[in-house]
């Protein structure tokens, strides 16, 4: 696994794969497709897992599911790669339970969304991360994605929070460059910096982001590996080019909220079922053609 020797706080680098939940029709988790996307992850050189987060579904998993499903990731992985778990909630008490189980099940590390609907102020925000930065002696990942929580933790609250030993870094999903680039600036001595927004991959991991917690390596793991570690050496040009591959990707697996399309397109290239749990539904057929064309021009046999 690639480490960044420079960051004190020991955190992974690279692309680390925001991985489905597969499901068969109906709904039930397939742990056999979920084995296989594992392996596949394991031999394309993804650098680390991140299991129940929003593109697992978690939002639509029962808790017992949920960290089932970090302790079934974890013993699969087998120390091949690091694990990490999603284990934030909009109820401090549930993170700080979903946190305590994902360490006592062997995760590296946990990644916790700002809480989603009860919209806390700054101060609120940094009292959630901090009870369970202090409840849990696990690595900590701070993930602000306030397109989908309508929460948005502040460039001042990060700050804080980067004093903290155990919170070893944070996902980016904002979605704003410029936002990026100032946490890099402020906190990247302290904090890794994870970019979430795949457009925005290559540019904020040559500008000092230590890698991507990311969508698109589900269908094209090997080429968002491959892009990070000539990012993360500096080589702007290669990462560039095998970017320049995937910028389809990166933009059609967002037409319906993810993870709608990414889920239909690994059905289409004979990886997982079809199965979602409402209430998502299967991509809507407008978006068909789209999807199946974006992974066709990245050399993704699909369809």
């Amino acid at each position: 696994m690639l480490r960044d020797s420079d960051n004190a706080k020991g955190t992974p680098s690279g692309s680390l794969g925001a991985i489905v939940t597969p499901m068969m029709e109906g709904g039930h988790i397939d742990l056999p497709a979920f084995d296989r996307l594992i392996e596949w992850h394991i031999n394309s050189g993804t650098h680390g897992i991140v299991v129940v987060g929003t593109t697992g579904e978690s939002a639509t998993l029962s808790s017992q599911e949920h960290i089932d499903l970090i302790e079934h990731c974890v013993k699969r992985v087998a120390g091949r790669m690091p694990v990490i778990a999603g284990t934030g909630s909009n109820n401090t008490a549930e993170a700080l339970l979903f946190t305590a189980e994902a360490k006592e099940r062997g995760a590296d590390a946990c990644l916790l969304v700002t809480p989603y609907y009860t919209k806390p102020s700054q101060k609120g925000l940094y009292q959630h991360f901090k009870t369970i930065a202090e409840g849990v002696d696990i690595p900590q990942i701070l993930y602000n994605v306030p397109g989908r929580t309508m929460c948005d933790l502040s460039l001042e609250t990060v700050d804080a929070l980067a004093d903290i030993s155990n919170i070893v870094g944070i996902k980016d999903a904002t979605g704003d460059k410029a936002r990026g680039l100032e946490l890099i600036a402020q906190c990247g001595d302290r904090l890794a910096v994870y970019c979430g927004e795949d457009a925005l991959n290559c540019d904020l991991i040559l500008a000092g982001a230590k890698g991507a917690i990311s969508v698109t390596a589900n269908v094209a793991p090997a080429e968002m590996s491959r892009m990070c570690e000539l990012a993360l050496a500096g080589d702007a040009e290669g990462a560039k080019k095998v970017d320049d591959t995937l910028l389809a990707i990166h933009r059609d697996l967002f037409v319906e909220a993810n993870p709608v399309p990414v889920k239909w397109a690994l059905w289409q290239m004979g990886l997982i079922g079809r199965g979602i749990r409402l209430p998502l539904v299967e991509l809507d057929e407008k978006f068909h053609v789209k999807v199946l064309d974006a992974l066709l021009n990245a050399g993704i046999k699909a369809g």
